[in-house]
């Protein structure tokens, strides 16, 4: 059985750790806001997410938003902006909170009721590498029928939990499946 590899992209070869790539596909699955915290119109997307029900405020506080709500409710007025020190907090508690909120519909459509979903893992760039040093990896495809720890890693924002239930997905690809950890993409639909 292949080892995980120890001097990734040593002879020029350039890709992201597969654990990666599945966290990327997640949050784009999530539909996090795409208007940057920076301006008001995020900043104020993120707030009314936040704020709009006693258990979001909550789930808010819980998530690291500890600023008062005469704060909030000064930054939802437009009296006062937050520093740079809380559009982060702000980010932060709103990217935790909508992964825990859509991490269970997310589970129900990956698993669909047994079935699984398609992922497909597009192997890592070796353009770089010269030619004698460079190996085959194919482009593959597997049906991945449990999503449950990847899925509560990723929303527990546990990159370790996710590299471990990420490889032990891939272990079936067969013996070759220490050539799939380093990726340049996976691909899958929810």
């Amino acid at each position: 059985m292949p080892e995980r590899t120890q001097e990734f992209g040593k002879y020029g070869a350039r890709g992201i750790k597969g654990y990666e790539a599945v966290a990327r596909r997640l949050d784009a699955l999530a539909g996090f806001v795409v208007t940057p915290v920076t301006v008001r119109r995020g900043l104020l997307a993120r707030l009314h997410y936040l704020t709009r029900t006693p258990h979001a405020r909550a789930a808010a506080r819980a998530a690291g938003l500890t600023v008062t709500d005469r704060t909030l409710r000064a930054w939802l007025d437009g009296r006062r902006n937050p520093s740079r020190k809380n559009l982060e907090r702000v980010e932060t508690a709103y990217r935790t909170v909508r992964r825990h909120n859509v991490a269970r519909h997310l589970l129900g459509r990956l698993n669909r009721e047994g079935r699984g979903t398609r992922v497909e893992i597009h192997p890592l760039n070796q353009s770089q590498v010269p030619r004698p040093r460079q190996r085959f990896v194919e482009f593959r495809a597997l049906n991945i029928r449990r999503w449950d720890r990847i899925v509560a890693a990723w929303a527990a924002d546990d990159a370790q939990a996710l590299d471990d239930a990420w490889v032990d997905q891939i272990v079936d690809l067969g013996s070759q499946w220490g050539q799939y950890e380093y990726v340049t993409n996976v691909g899958f639909a929810a």
